[in-house]
């Protein structure tokens, strides 16, 4: 096995899942192909979802930084470009789902979903730390139509979903806060406006402490209107990626390892917050002893209420989520039984997640590490959570 706390291992498996992708995801004619096999064959041409869109603006600013090739940084704008071309709407949003057919968009889905903007604020952020001065604009935009449409000021959350209209629904979610926290931080590591780290805590704050009381201390998926817990809301129907039921393994371990960016960027304002680590370890250790295969390795998509396993599927997200978590508490804490984690994640993922011959990572596994589909990164995927968390690692150990 390779030394998989070393930088340059790091590094490259970056460079050898970029492979995979380039120059094969660009489409001329505007922004990026969506859906790919697993010898990297583009299986539909024209379906265009925004958190595909977005993740790929992610992806080359991220090697940007990194390596420095302006091809990635011609691929920044080339996607910024697309979300104005291909996903922005007349109402001031951005469709979830397009078809993109010789230069012409044709809405499939113009629902606006708060969960949609926190990946565009995202990729205008990260737009903007490589270089695209342009991107203050959209960065401002975003966070406007946030404000404006989704922003809950007596919860302190974002509401989920609205109507082309912008009429908002009953549904209430957690995982749309996350990455809207997520975006937050890199909005404010791009601007240094401290309304976006605020912003970033109170979404922290929100979910992980006064949600969490209501699940026992852990971050359940769904609410009502008010806020309080759902508990039944897609409990028989697994298709819906976006909002799964159960506690979720990988959710655990990214809140983990975004509380502790949320420290660190905290501390560069000499603000602190005490509850910070002891609630990212509680996180990460109860991911680890709920979620953890011990037969077959790996760890599991979810669990319900009563701790039982219930979807035992293995997600190629929840891996790289956990590994991050992992490394980051390893270092925050001094305590090797993190690295020791870290170390067995990356070799169960590393025998069988990732394809060592085409490049990338397989997108869904079965609780006996079986495939289950020659579909490696349809709509949505595009290795942002695997590369993102090496991104992660590297940070924490370059610092």
């Amino acid at each position: 096995m390779p030394n998989f706390r070393s930088p340059d291992f790091l590094t490259d498996h970056i460079l050898h899942t970029l492979a995979f992708y380039e120059p094969r995801c660009i489409d001329a004619s505007g922004g990026f192909f969506h859906f790919f096999k697993d010898d990297g064959t583009v299986y539909d041409r024209r379906t265009r979802h925004l958190v595909s869109s977005t993740r790929f603006v992610f992806n080359h600013a991220m090697a940007h930084r990194r390596f420095g090739n302006p091809d990635h940084l011609a691929a920044v704008r080339h996607g910024l470009a697309f979300l104005h071309r291909g996903h922005a709407q007349a109402e001031g949003g951005y469709a979830w789902q397009v078809d993109w057919h010789q230069q012409r968009q044709t809405v499939q889905d113009g629902t606006h979903h708060c969960y949609g903007l926190a990946f565009v604020l995202l990729a205008y952020a990260h737009a903007l730390m490589a270089g695209v001065e342009e991107a203050h604009a959209g960065l401002e935009h975003t966070w406007q139509l946030m404000e404006r449409h989704f922003w809950e000021p007596r919860h302190q959350l974002y509401a989920d979903e609205a109507t082309t209209g912008w009429k908002v629904g009953p549904y209430r979610g957690q995982n749309a806060n996350m990455h809207a926290c997520e975006a937050m931080l890199a909005a404010f590591e791009a601007t240094q406006q401290a309304r976006y780290l605020d912003r970033a805590l109170a979404l922290a704050e929100s979910v992980t402490g006064r949600l969490a009381s209501q699940a026992d201390g852990l971050v359940w998926e769904h609410y009502r209107e008010d806020w309080s817990i759902d508990w039944d809301f897609n409990r028989n129907d697994n298709t819906d990626i976006f909002r799964p039921w159960g506690f979720q393994t990988g959710h655990l371990t990214e809140w983990a390892k975004l509380l502790l960016q949320l420290e660190r960027h905290l501390g560069t304002v000499d603000r602190t917050a005490d509850w910070i680590v002891p609630r990212a370890r509680h996180f990460f250790d109860t991911a680890m002893f709920r979620g953890w295969d011990a037969d077959n390795g790996g760890l599991v998509y979810g669990f319900a209420p009563d701790g039982s396993v219930c979807d035992g599927d293995k997600y190629f997200w929840v891996q790289a989520e956990s590994f991050a978590a992992a490394a980051l508490l390893a270092v925050r804490t001094g305590d090797e039984s993190y690295w020791d984690w870290y170390d067995s994640i990356w070799t169960y993922s590393w025998a069988h997640f990732v394809d060592h011959r085409h490049g990338a990572w397989y997108r869904i596994l079965s609780p006996s590490n079986a495939k289950l589909s020659d579909e490696k990164s349809p709509a949505g995927k595009t290795d942002y959570h695997t590369m993102g968390a090496c991104y992660d690692v590297l940070r924490v150990l370059e610092a």
